[in-house]
């Protein structure tokens, strides 16, 4: 790969408006911070047209079969960790739909392993193993020129998978991948330091990818996690009150139908509201491609 000049990264300049940062009290620090931090929020605005498309194409992989794979170094890894590791409790999705791969495998999600990040080999062995033609692979990567993400995407396109870029360099060029998310949130308040407004941005895109895609693929009934997995006291409450609302019982029916339904949420409001058993809310719900909603049509 080409020699990357860093001085020039959009993630490394500093910025005039903090250069007084080491000489504040901690008040003013914090009012400084909270005022860069608007502008990650304003750069995932102006970015909804690419977050779009990069939703489109996740929704339509996983709807074919395919799966969803983040790749990404540091921060940027260690947030597409997090947002695979959330999926399977809020949408119910099996563990090896949505995976990550992070530069220096599982022990850097807990501490930096720095250069692994410029190990472009590494990234595309890696690529090789866990995508496959049909998948979706995003980099994650603040800079855009992480070594290690520019070859996991190269790798994928090679697999025959869909690439997506999420990064806060808006000189990217656009054949970075099929989708480039560029979020010009400027510079940091502790120059370099993408951890903060970058890595702020970057859970906001990711946020918006994964719950605009499943909201996309039924996994959502109005703004309700409807197919949550009810493994601690709090989730089953939330399941029982789904029941409750959704399927418009008392608590005490909503409790036996979840019992009949294995505790998942979705079948039990279908036993609910049309008056069938779990076997019957379950064929509904697989004719209905999963989609509550469908499954509960000529019903309000």
């Amino acid at each position: 790969m080409p020699s990357i000049r860093y001085a020039r990264l959009p993630t490394e300049r500093p910025d005039p408006a903090t250069r007084r940062l080491d000489r504040l009290d901690a008040r003013s620090i914090a009012r400084l911070m909270n005022r860069a931090d608007r502008a990650a929020v304003r750069a995932v605005g102006r970015a909804a047209r690419p977050l779009a498309r990069a939703v489109d194409l996740v929704a339509a992989a996983l709807a074919r079969g395919g799966r969803l794979v983040f790749v990404g170094a540091g921060t940027s890894g260690r947030l597409g960790v997090l947002e695979a590791a959330e999926c399977p409790p809020t949408f119910g999705t099996p563990p090896g739909l949505v995976r990550a791969v992070m530069a220096g495998g599982r022990a850097s999600v807990f501490r930096a392993a720095e250069g692994a990040e410029d190990d472009a080999r590494a990234g595309a062995r890696e690529i090789r193993r866990h995508a496959r033609r049909g998948d979706v692979v995003v980099g994650v990567a603040a800079s855009g020129v992480t070594p290690f993400v520019r070859a996991a995407l190269a790798a994928a396109r090679a697999q025959g998978a869909a690439t997506v870029l999420v990064t806060c360099n808006p000189t990217v060029p656009r054949s970075a991948a099929r989708v480039v998310v560029a979020l010009a949130v400027g510079p940091e308040v502790l120059a370099g330091s993408t951890r903060l407004k970058a890595g702020t941005a970057t859970k906001l895109a990711l946020n918006t990818l994964t719950t605009a895609a499943f909201v996309r693929l039924g996994k959502v009934y109005g703004n309700r996690m409807v197919d949550l997995q009810p493994r601690s006291a709090k989730l089953r409450a939330r399941a029982r009150r789904l029941v409750v609302e959704l399927g418009r019982v008392t608590e005490r029916d909503a409790a036996r139908l979840l019992a009949a339904a294995g505790g998942r949420a979705k079948p039990a409001i279908v036993m609910a509201r049309l008056g069938v058993d779990a076997r019957e809310a379950r064929r509904r719900l697989a004719t209905a491609q999963g989609f509550l909603r469908r499954a509960l049509a000529g019903r309000r």
